[in-house]
């Protein structure tokens, strides 16, 4: 929204640098975005008068000019406007003067002529050429009616002024019309406030009898009225109500059209103008679209209505889209003479969705999709009958033709001084607090500090005691209120809770192997939910989704990190080393929340380290990725376990699950070829995602470390011949599970498969370590452990070779 000072200091008088009045309102909550001020750049600027014009004897399209400009003689200003004629009234920047952008005006000679000054175009002094009335769009202003030569050119076009844009948040409608905002700013500096006549004289004849009005949806249009004006010429609107719409953003067109809009602008209260003579009948009736029917709105487009749209309509057709657009064949053009004025109230849940499925954002539906002031309704209609009456020569019929109900105007709301004096924290008085809301025009009753408090329907975002108390300190001042530190009968210090703690150290261990955090949707494809899920839980789908790309929530983090990983080869980042902590869902049936489950995932593809000059490189592999989680257990001083393990989108021989206290927490693997291809992922691709949850709920306790051994271990190789499909984790767990307290380690360290062994047969090494910390071991005491081993193993199955 946009606020001229000047036309705010017609209605509060407040007289305050900008700067001084934008900072007031900011601090007490509706953000001031910036300010412009149309005068900032531009020094002698006058009114001139044009005596004559003759044609430039070297130029085709140039001009030379006697303008009276004030002074003892006219000066003679050469000029190129198409539009430049004698007799006019226009800006002229004189010699020593400058424009906005640092143009400064010198005397000058232009194909031998003497030129002493420039005659301006609105644009040339900061207006911006979308808001400038059609008419001076290609050439220079000149003034409608007489303005004395030499006067200042920037006040007789109500342009010495600043601009105020306001960033309002949807809670603060009232603030999207200069009333409100009037009503805002008395508050603030106790200045009374003037409202604009709103009272035409009128005529004897009755808007009944030439109109009637018929509201068939009331649960979506509470109230629709009309009055009628006739015999309106239509001109041009006054040089000021051009001004005010065009620092407003709004084009000036004509009379009519102009009033309609600097309503709007005033008291927030979006009207639409009717020429009677093309409505087609003599009723308007309000009602839903038929599903299918079409309508030409204003801007010459053929609309298809939905049933869900609000149309007004003659009785047959309809001639305007409420609140959002009018039909093109009732509007209001230069040969009107009869207007009907329309105001109403229209459903901010219907009016939002009209326009948003048209593509038809406008001022006047965004004000409706906030809620209007049900008190300003028939007083817009009023001044625009008031305005019709002055400045188009229009005859007001008398009364108005209605249907519906405007309800109530104010909502009493009870609260006590000691409530507000409590909450804020200060020691305001009965008095200062009556004034408060006096002040913001709010009837207030005292009765022995038990206030009642009349909130006006402009105010629809005051509902409870808190929306007043916050009133209060606004007005009283958020800086006046006294800083004050909190009680505190135990004081303890901040500090990291046990997740947190180990959270930031699963980070640094990840980010210390080279990979780098990524955070990516919750959302994700329905055909792509449950790809490397480990449950069989059903989908969590939305019931609106912006796309079909983000519909369902993901059940795993891994789909996005292949599409991050994808993204980055594409652009010729092909080391890529991403993980990610986030959570994943699973539905429990309808009726029931679902389960949020955090998870740790990686995807590692290209090298991992190369050094071009020793000509070595190092790329990703399964254990590479099998490290870092083991890095993890590791600072976390918990053990993980492996199992070979077959998943749908990963290599079917190089895919492990990962394994927590014999449960399984997750898998590791490589990405399945063709997945892999599909995503134009060339390198080998390792991923991982564990149950993060899972690990986190693991209680570590205190960390009791070990003395360095005295005594010397012992290592004994044994070669194994096995069946193919028996896995070396078969073997280390009965080798752990007969190793007694002397078993320090067991580690493969060949698998031989070949045209030496015996068909579905494999030969595992592995090597043993025995170690005893508390005496030297003894070979006997050995031997005897590692016979009990072989033993196992042979009993497994195995062949010792």
């Amino acid at each position: 929204m946009l606020i001229s000072k000047e036309w705010l200091e017609s209605l509060v008088a407040v007289n305050e640098p900008v700067n001084d009045l934008a900072e007031r309102i900011t601090r007490t909550g509706i953000e001031v975005d910036d300010i412009i001020d149309y005068s900032a750049e531009i020094k002698k600027l006058v009114v001139g008068y044009i005596e004559s014009k003759t044609q430039h004897p070297n130029a085709d399209k140039l001009n030379i000019c006697k303008v009276d400009i004030g002074e003892e003689e006219p000066v003679q200003i050469v000029c190129g406007a198409p539009n430049v004629d004698a007799g006019q009234y226009v800006i002229v920047a004189t010699v020593g003067g400058r424009l906005p952008g640092g143009i400064r005006i010198k005397r000058a000679k232009l194909r031998g002529e003497r030129s002493e000054g420039m005659i301006c175009s609105l644009q040339e002094i900061g207006l911006s050429s979308n808001v400038v009335p059609k008419a001076f769009e290609e050439g220079i202003y000149n003034f409608p009616t007489e303005v004395k030569p030499g006067t200042n050119a920037l006040e007789a076009l109500y342009l010495n002024d600043q601009v105020m844009e306001f960033d309002l948040t949807p809670n603060r409608a009232d603030a999207l019309s200069m009333v409100g905002t009037a009503y805002e700013t008395s508050a603030l500096y106790g200045a009374p406030l003037t409202l604009p006549e709103t009272q035409p004289d009128t005529i004897s004849t009755s808007a009944g009898e030439e109109l009637s009005v018929k509201v068939d949806n009331p649960e979506k249009v509470p109230y629709y009225s009309a009055r009628v004006v006739k015999n309106v010429k239509i001109a041009p609107s006054p040089v000021w109500m051009q001004a005010r719409l065009m620092k407003a953003g709004i084009r000036p067109i004509n009379n009519v059209v102009d009033i309609s809009n600097y309503v709007l602008l005033e008291y927030g209260q979006p009207l639409h103008m009717f020429d009677q003579d093309h409505i087609g009948s003599k009723e308007i009736v309000v009602r839903q679209a038929e599903a299918g029917e079409k309508m030409t709105t204003l801007d010459d487009t053929e609309r298809e209505l939905k049933a869900s749209d609000i149309v007004i309509s003659n009785g047959k057709e309809p001639i305007a889209l409420g609140g959002v657009m009018g039909g093109d064949f009732s509007e209001v053009t230069d040969q009107t003479q009869n207007v009907v004025v329309e105001g109403a109230i229209f459903d901010p849940v219907s009016i939002r969705h009209t326009s948003r499925r048209l593509n038809l954002r406008s001022e006047a539906s965004s004000r409706f999709e906030k809620g209007i002031a049900t008190e300003f309704v028939d007083q817009a209609v009023d001044r625009a009958c008031y305005l019709l009456e002055h400045y188009a020569s229009g005859e007001v019929l008398e009364n108005r033709v209605a249907a519906g109900d405007l309800g109530e105007f104010i909502t009493p709301i009870q609260i006590t001084v000691d409530k507000i004096n409590g909450t804020i924290g200060s020691e305001m008085s009965v008095e200062d607090i009556v004034k408060s809301f006096e002040q913001l025009g709010f009837n207030t009753e005292n009765n022995d500090g038990n206030l009642t408090v009349q909130v006006p329907s402009r105010r629809k975002d005051i509902k409870i005691k808190e929306d007043l108390i916050e009133e209060v300190a606004r007005i009283y001042g958020y800086d006046e209120i006294p800083s004050t530190l909190p009680v505190f009968e135990d004081v303890t210090s901040g500090h990291l809770t046990d997740r947190q703690s180990k959270t930031r150290i699963v980070k640094n261990t990840i980010e210390g192997a080279g990979l780098s955090e990524a955070i990516t949707y919750s959302l994700i494809s329905k055909d792509r939910a449950k790809e490397f899920s480990v449950s069989d839980r059903p989908n969590i789908e939305l019931l609106m989704p912006m796309s079909e790309a983000h519909a369902v929530l993901r059940q795993s983090l891994l789909p996005h990190l292949i599409d991050a990983a994808a993204y980055n080869v594409a652009r010729k980042n092909d080391n890529v080393f991403l993980y990610e902590i986030g959570r994943v869902f699973f539905a429990n049936g309808e009726g029931e929340l679902p389960d949020e489950v955090e998870y740790l995932s990686g995807i590692m593809t290209g090298e991992y380290s190369g050094n071009a000059w020793q000509g070595k490189k190092e790329n990703v592999d399964f254990y590479l990725a099998k490290g870092i989680i083991d890095a993890i257990a590791e600072k976390l001083d918990i053990t993980f376990e492996y199992e070979a393990a077959k998943m749908d989108g990963l290599h079917p021989g190089r895919t492990a699950n990962v394994l927590l206290n014999g449960d399984v927490i997750g898998f590791i693997g490589e990405l399945h070829p063709q997945l892999a291809e599909q995503n134009d992922l060339r390198q080998r691709t390792y991923v991982f995602e564990l149950n993060y949850d899972k690990i986190m709920n693991v209680s570590v306790g205190y960390i009791n470390y070990e003395a360095i051994p005295k005594y010397p271990g012992v290592t004994r190789d044994i070669a194994l011949e096995v069946d193919k499909d028996m896995t070396a984790a078969e073997l280390i767990h009965t080798i752990k599970a007969h190793g007694h307290d002397i078993l320090q380690d067991a580690q493969v360290f060949d698998v031989y498969e070949g045209e030496h062994m015996e068909a579905g047969k494999k030969s595992v090494a592995i090597r043993i370590a025995y170690l005893d910390r508390e005496n030297t071991l003894t070979d006997e005491r050995v031997t005897a452990v590692h016979d009990e081993i072989v033993e196992a193993l042979t009993a497994q199955g195995a062949v010792i070779r």
